[in-house]
């Protein structure tokens, strides 16, 4: 077998052992024009799947699919530029791409704040992207791949539904939401070849988390590393990997529990969290 010699920084995202095909597939990925989201597109993308990229402005979409576009130039993508957290939103997804045969629901987003402070509506605001975008999607895609008898489903959650963080508790419970519909939702569609899986990203260099450690470093004049490694001595301590991941490597995950070779993993939380949750089960 062959080894990695890396020590402490990521693979090449193309150094993999298993050859994932995924040709003759329509993979659905919300939230898909940056960070985690469009590493899965990506992915997908490479496995031949046809990937739907979707997110809240045209000009982003547009712009994501040139990229793709130029770094996949057989690959088949359809660019829906909808906001996923109305139902508005999700109908114009639905009419654009009434089936799919892989749906990962990785629309959300987090954002730092006092929960003394914080209203119902900045509550009720985040649930709606973080939780009913996954719930809408899956209510439409999921009947369609129980009657072909193949599906794939996956949720993007965070070790933070499990390490609910005081500085982000609304984004914490979303994610434990997640979990639960994710759950749920695989006991539901139980032995019709259809799986449902949820994916825990820990500290990743995504777009969101990324502008954060920019901000925290140009804040108290360190560089964008020291700021990631502050991070994680003070809130993620219990990190194994000591770095973040990159969002080709949650992407990976993302991508295997999408394939044909998966095909006995569904209702399961698959961490991609560095080692951060302290825990065997």
């Amino acid at each position: 077998m062959r080894r990695h010699k890396w020590r402490g920084k990521p693979p090449d995202s193309g150094d993999t052992l298993m050859n994932i095909q995924l040709k003759g597939r329509t993979a659905v990925v919300t939230g898909s024009t940056a960070g985690i989201g469009r590493s899965i597109a990506e992915g997908l993308a490479r496995a031949g799947a046809s990937v739907v990229v979707n997110g809240r402005t045209q000009e982003r979409v547009s712009a994501t699919m040139q990229e793709m576009h130029d770094l996949f130039p057989d690959a088949d993508l359809i660019g829906v530029a909808a906001d996923v957290a109305t139902p508005e939103g999700c109908a114009a997804l639905f009419e654009h791409v009434p089936q799919a045969d892989i749906l990962v629901n990785n629309a959300g987003t987090a954002r730092l704040n006092n929960f003394f402070e914080q209203q119902d509506r900045e509550w009720l605001e985040l649930f709606q992207l973080n939780v009913m975008s996954g719930v809408r999607t899956a209510r439409h895609y999921i009947p369609g791949m129980t009657q072909r008898g193949w599906g794939r489903v996956v949720f993007i959650s965070s070790e933070s539904g499990l390490n609910i963080p005081k500085e982000m508790i609304d984004y914490g419970v979303t994610k434990t939401a997640v979990l639960g519909v994710s759950r749920g939702l695989a006991e539901l569609v139980a032995g019709t070849g259809v799986t449902v899986n949820a994916v825990l990203p820990g500290p990743t260099d995504s777009e969101i988390l990324s502008n954060w450690m920019k901000a925290m470093a140009q804040e108290q004049g360190i560089s964008q590393e020291q700021a990631e490694q502050q991070f994680l001595t003070t809130a993620r301590p219990t990190t194994l990997l000591k770095r973040f991941a990159t969002t080709d490597e949650v992407a990976n995950m993302v991508v295997y529990v999408c394939s044909e070779q998966s095909s006995a993993t569904t209702g399961a939380s698959l961490r991609v969290d560095g080692g951060v949750i302290r825990s065997i089960g």
